[in-house]
């Protein structure tokens, strides 16, 4: 497969700009099915400069698939392991810290999300206009029909998102979330599972930083593939909103 190349190939389009590097952290438990195959796809896009796979103890194989990707030493690419399952917020800040990128980029290790679509998701920033980008599956983009209740989860996260921190998004729990590394810098993320989604997303728009969301593509999983995100996870989301549209 191509080897990742440096961030040059998705220069910034304003002249003399300086180029930035773009690390892209993808957040692994189960994915035994996947996480070989989003990585492959990844790699071919040749936009990252760093690869971070943080696997959070996966028990089905997945960790013998990554050992043996490890051992063929793949430019750019680095796996870190947890020990124990401490959930998708707890990944992502790991990948965090360890990244070294002037951009991060999350992608999840299924294939609902397209890695070829991260020109669209770069671009905003390269261009200066934006410190933080959201992939939205709702401007209009090709996509799997999703299940019903989901989405009407999704829009009431959504406009609560809107209706306590005056905002127009219309995909606040979308995966693809691009922003510049200095943004997390002084941000203390206590999230531990999904409810990333709400709390990188309160803090940010309390920064005063205005979201960017530009369309994308999206081939939603069904509970027998392995889709992890439940019903539950709805009113811990929403009680996140809240909580830190009124706590530092």
């Amino acid at each position: 497969m191509p080897n990742a190349s440096p961030a040059t190939a998705s220069a910034p389009a304003r002249a003399g700009a300086t180029a930035l590097t773009l690390s892209v952290i993808i957040p692994c438990y189960n994915e035994k099915p996947y996480i070989e195959k989003i990585l492959h796809r990844v790699m071919s896009v040749g936009l990252a400069d760093e690869i971070l796979i943080v696997d959070d103890g996966s028990t089905d194989g997945t960790r013998d698939i990554l050992q043996r990707l490890e051992g063929e030493g793949l430019p750019g690419v680095r796996i870190i392991y947890h020990e124990r399952n401490q959930g998708k917020g707890a990944a992502l800040v790991t990948g965090f810290k360890a990244a070294t990128g002037d951009i991060y980029l999350i992608q999840d290790a299924d294939e609902e999300y397209d890695p070829r679509e991260y020109p669209v998701l770069l671009k905003p920033i390269h261009e200066g206009i934006a410190t933080v980008v959201y992939g939205s599956r709702f401007l209009g983009g090709p996509r799997k029909a999703m299940n019903f209740w989901n989405m009407v989860a999704n829009k009431l996260l959504t406009l609560t998102t809107n209706i306590l921190y005056n905002a127009i998004l219309s995909d606040m729990e979308t995966c693809y979330k691009v922003f510049r590394s200095d943004v997390v810098t002084q941000m203390t993320i206590h999230a531990r599972g999904f409810e990333f989604e709400p709390e990188f997303t309160a803090k940010v728009l309390k920064q005063g930083i205005r979201v960017y969301e530009v369309p994308i593509s999206y081939n939603g999983r069904e509970w027998h593939e392995g889709k992890k995100i439940r019903w539950t996870d709805a009113p811990i989301a929403l009680w996140t909103l809240v909580k830190y549209r009124f706590v530092d």
